[in-house]
Formats: C-alpha cells, sequence, structure tokens
C-alpha cells in the first residue's frame, strides 16, 4: 500500500504531542515504518486592537494565536492499521489531515 501522511495541526502543544505519541504506538503495534513526528513551522498571528475607540487612540492592546503542527509519513500500511487509525480517539483541539 502507498504511504500516509498525517498532518496534526493544534493550538495546544501538549495536546498535540499525546496524539501524536497515539499514533505511534499504533504504528510500532501494526509494524509499519514510520517516519516523524516531524515538525513543521509553527503560525504565529497577532493581532492588535484599539483599547477605547475615541480617546486614547495609542493604547493598544495585543493578542497572539500560535499553530503547532507536526507531520508523520508511515509506509508499508496493512488495513489492521488504517483500521486502528480509524478508532482513535483524538481531542477535539486537534486537527488532523491524512493524505494517501
Amino acid at each position: 500500500m502507498k504511504e500516509l501522511r498525517i498532518k496534526l495541526f493544534s493550538y495546544d502543544p501538549s495536546l498535540l504531542e499525546q496524539t501524536v505519541k497515539k499514533i505511534i504506538v499504533i504504528a510500532n503495534d501494526t509494524n509499519c515504518t514510520l517516519k516523524g513526528p516531524i515538525p513543521l513551522p509553527t503560525r504565529c498571528e497577532k493581532f492588535t486592537i484599539c483599547r477605547s475607540v475615541h480617546v486614547n487612540k495609542p493604547s493598544m492592546e495585543q493578542f497572539e494565536r500560535r499553530t503547532h503542527k507536526r507531520l508523520i509519513i508511515l509506509s508499508n500500511t496493512n488495513p489492521q492499521t488504517i483500521e486502528s487509525l480509524k478508532h482513535l480517539s483524538i481531542p477535539t483541539a486537534v486537527e488532523v489531515q491524512i493524505k494517501l
């Protein structure tokens, strides 16, 4: 079978690492070749908001949102690997993209 590319996105790095560990355990149990987890660049978004609309124009507040990403490549997968990945419980704060 072809290789699976699993991309994981999350704002919380600890939840992301927990999910990566679960995928690594599944990969080791089903005897498929594992590459990764490869850390991808963290996306940092900054937002600047004025505190008051009319008065005190220089008074501004800044917020930051970081998106942490990981890539896992599974090759030599078998149907048991795919079935185990389907039944994996992933936290709602982690987004997963799977490509064949």
